[in-house]
């Protein structure tokens, strides 16, 4: 098959990165998240730039996705130059339906939060069964700390309920972020209060960022078997 063809029928198909990527306009900087579906919407703005000649500057949140943005033709700004960003996209863990979102499963929080912060506005993508009634249902909370303070860090975090993992490589060697942070790999209690656990984190010295993104998104997109919901954020 001609490759032209290949990637039309590529984008039919992937309706949520065509969904994720259809509000970029030119002029605008795109923030890009971390991770496999993520790397969907990084595709199909890729098309968009080459088909529809569109002008667009990309910051990304991770050396990763930084790398795929390149190959495949996108300009890339350092954020740290950046007051703003327009719009930033990203996957997620999971999802509920009051836009709370755990992320961390690629360990590139830290900066995917940064750009959220730093963004006009911030769309998660997501497939259905990524969709959960209680944060915490399929995935661990990842919490980036710093090494230095690794053994008194999780003391705390068992104090408050929270035990797990110091994430290691398939080689057994420890998981360190791009910022060279250590990740905790936790779980959370099904009577968990979120918003109580996130405010503990941010108040434990050394604990550089987690996995619970529960303000940050203005809009959920959820496919559905190609049927793309999506929920917004009331102003």
């Amino acid at each position: 098959m001609h490759r032209g063809f290949a990637l039309a029928e590529q984008r039919v198909i992937d309706a949520l990165a065509d969904a994720v990527v259809a509000d970029i306009t030119s002029g605008m900087i795109v923030g890009l998240g971390t991770g496999r579906t993520a790397k969907r919407g990084i595709k199909a703005l890729a098309d968009r730039v080459r088909e529809e000649g569109l002008d667009v500057q990309c910051a990304s949140s991770s050396l990763g996705s930084e790398q795929v943005a390149r190959e495949l033709g996108l300009s890339i700004v350092d954020f740290p130059t950046l007051e703003r960003v327009d719009y930033f996209f990203d996957g997620a863990d999971e999802v509920d339906r009051e836009l709370r979102v755990l992320k961390g499963s690629g360990g590139a929080m830290t900066r995917e939060r940064l750009l959220a912060w730093a963004s006009d506005r911030v769309v998660y993508m997501v497939d259905e069964h990524k969709l959960v009634a209680r944060l915490g249902t399929k995935n661990t909370l990842a919490i980036a700390v710093v090494g230095f303070g690794l053994a008194s860090i999780r003391a705390k975090l068992r104090a408050i309920g929270l035990s797990g993992v110091c994430r290691r490589t398939i080689q057994g060697e420890h998981f360190v972020t791009d910022n060279g942070n250590l990740v905790l790999d936790v779980g959370l209690p099904e009577d968990a209060n979120l918003e109580l656990i996130a405010a503990e984190l941010n108040d434990i010295p050394g604990v550089v960022d987690h996995g619970l993104f529960l303000n940050e998104a203005d809009e959920l997109l959820i496919d559905h078997d190609g049927a793309i919901e999506r929920i917004i954020r009331p102003d």
